[in-house]
């Protein structure tokens, strides 16, 4: 297991639609493990392959609210199949420094998804659990949440982040 540098806004990586995993062997669970460490690390609750540079459909996530009861769950190939209801959470995002925003979202949400050994499973969930699932499966479709606010929200933060990557050239 290793640290691996989590990509940042504005990386191209970041837009790419990442390609569904068909291989199920033993170069899956050192992504996963990696994934798993950087995650807990940065501390976050959800991290997509392609936040790592990897452009592949792999999420790990870990929605435990106490260290003591961390669990995470590996997603390959998540799908939202069926979606109902809406609702406005706060969102931040690893690659997407110093920004939080209010993002509308469905409400619940039913993933099919294949986990380690390439099973098909399906998971019905709803609040905060379904806003971490819709974000992070949009990582893996080249979207991030700043996509998801208004226009002129999202040209102040590229704004900012231009002004940013420019004083650090310096």
């Amino acid at each position: 297991m290793s640290l691996r540098t989590i990509h940042t806004f504005p990386d191209p990586v970041l837009r790419q639609k990442a390609r569904k995993i068909t291989e199920f062997d033993e170069t899956l669970q050192p992504l996963i493990s990696d994934m798993v460490e950087t995650m807990y690390d940065a501390p976050g609750i959800g991290l997509a392959a392609p936040q790592i540079g990897e452009s592949v459909q792999l999420i790990v996530l870990d929605v435990s609210k106490e260290k003591e009861d961390q669990k995470f769950m590996v997603m390959i190939n998540p799908e939202i199949t069926e979606h109902e209801g809406n609702q406005i959470d706060e969102e931040g995002c690893l690659s997407v420094l110093d920004l939080t925003a209010s993002v509308k979202r469905s409400r619940k949400i039913t993933v099919t998804y294949l986990d380690i050994s390439g099973k098909e499973q399906k998971l019905t969930t709803e609040e905060r659990f379904a806003v971490v699932l819709q974000h992070e499966i949009d990582h893996l479709n080249g979207i991030l949440f700043i996509d998801h606010l208004s226009s002129l929200k999202r040209a102040l933060y590229k704004k900012k982040m231009k002004k940013m990557l420019a004083s650090k050239k310096r």
